[in-house]
């Protein structure tokens, strides 16, 4: 080091963790390792949200306890103020981890101090590592008693109207939410009684659209692209990663990055119970049972069909309404055009499911949200009226967690 460098340094201190190397992108980094993980034990979309906003809430407070700039979501500072962020953050994001995937530990142990050696030895690592570990491990301890475990599941029903199937995680009805205060106030109002004009409706429209009797490729493709089974991110995974692409095009720096991702990720969990309350409430039944079995259902301007099949191939495992790939987009979408200040931001995306691979374009986020809506009734899964009442419950939901502190006070460019 020159003598000059060395003075200004003595002067004015090291130089911040973030500027010295903005390479360590610990908030994509570590949210990686997450969707990973939710892929690689194939996670429900409710345990996939769970997760995600537990890493992102844990990252977020250990950023901000250190540099506050808004509320904290969970565990309040201080923090060391001469703490490395990205410590901070890799240590937060592990502590998580480690206690909620046990059997990737090493994974995640070697990964921390690979983070932390490119940080440097100067004593701030240490001290912000040590912090975001005890913020880790202290969100973690926050949400032991939620109410996400044990699974529960909601019994076979029968009868006209009604889903078949037993279904499980149900518990998540109960789930205490991160951000809004009573997720039961976005619970819709009931479906379309079964012999009403607005129900035969959609199920003429879900009948053609959704057949997979018709070859439509643009329409299987499209509901592949946002299909998301179980052994991908899941739709809120797909959201978190259209969140963390975006604010790494846009060059966040690390506390806007970290405030963005819990955000983002604490309005899709609580999306999560608001959707779980509605199916558990209404069984709505599929629309493979409802054609099959219209001549139950008193409507004389729906035509049964016994041999019908969902082009999406099976009928779907949970009760049919609300859509909850439509509930987890709208929630994404609106986050995001909230935190930004604007909806007209373009991007590509491949979601874990697109057809070979192959990203699509969009204007904007609505404009994704409304295609991974349509998307269901093209699969033949949902009804047109569920898919609009998810997207009104996720839209609701994202509007109390950016109305919270920790979005209050602007947006970010």
């Amino acid at each position: 080091m020159k003598a000059s460098t060395l003075v200004i340094v003595l002067l004015l201190g090291p130089v911040p963790a973030t500027a010295a190397r903005p390479d360590l992108d610990g908030v994509r980094g570590w949210n990686e390792l997450a969707l990973t993980a939710v892929r690689t034990t194939r996670a429900t979309d409710a345990d996939a949200a769970r997760l995600y906003a537990m890493l992102n809430v844990a990252a977020y407070d250990a950023v901000n306890g250190i540099h506050p700039t808004r509320a904290p979501a969970l565990v309040p500072g201080p923090g060391p103020r001469d703490g490395d962020p990205q410590a901070a953050t890799v240590a937060a994001a592990h502590a998580v981890l480690v206690r909620l995937d046990p059997d990737r530990v090493a994974t995640y142990d070697a990964r921390r101090d690979a983070d932390l050696a490119r940080l440097g030895g100067h004593p701030s690592v240490a001290r912000g590592a040590a912090w975001g570990a005890r913020v880790g491990e202290r969100v973690v301890a926050a949400r032991a008693d939620d109410n996400a475990r044990p699974v529960e599941s909601q019994p076979a029903g029968s009868g006209p109207g009604v889903f078949r199937a037993a279904w499980s995680g149900v518990q998540y009805r109960t789930v205490r939410p991160f951000a809004v205060h009573d997720p039961l106030r976005y619970v819709p109002g009931p479906p379309p009684a079964l012999d009403s004009l607005r129900y035969a409706a959609a199920f003429a429209e879900v009948a053609l659209l959704g057949s997979a009797a018709l070859a439509e490729p643009e329409l299987l493709a499209t509901y592949r692209f946002w299909s998301l089974p179980a052994g991908s991110s899941q739709p809120p995974g797909e959201w978190l990663r259209i969140g963390l692409e975006v604010s790494a095009a846009r060059h966040l720096p690390l506390p806007e990055q970290a405030r963005l991702t819990a955000l983002l990720t604490m309005a899709l969990a609580d999306t999560t119970v608001a959707t779980v309350v509605t199916k558990y409430t209404y069984r709505h039944w599929r629309p493979t049972t409802a054609i099959q079995e219209a001549d139950t259902d008193g409507n004389p301007l729906t035509a049964q069909d016994a041999g019908w099949a969902a082009r999406a191939g099976s009928p779907g495992g949970s009760p049919e309404y609300v859509s909850g790939h439509s509930s987890y987009s709208a929630a994404g979408a609106a986050v995001l055009a909230g935190f930004f200040c604007t909806d007209a931001i373009p991007f590509s995306h491949a979601t874990d499911s697109a057809p070979d691979g192959v990203a699509r374009a969009y204007p904007g986020f609505a404009a994704a949200a409304t295609e991974a809506g349509r998307s269901r009734v093209y699969g033949g899964q949902h009804f047109e009226f569920s898919n609009e009442a998810g997207l009104t419950l996720g839209r609701a939901v994202a509007t109390e967690v950016l109305a919270g502190p920790v979005h209050v006070g602007g947006c970010a460019r």
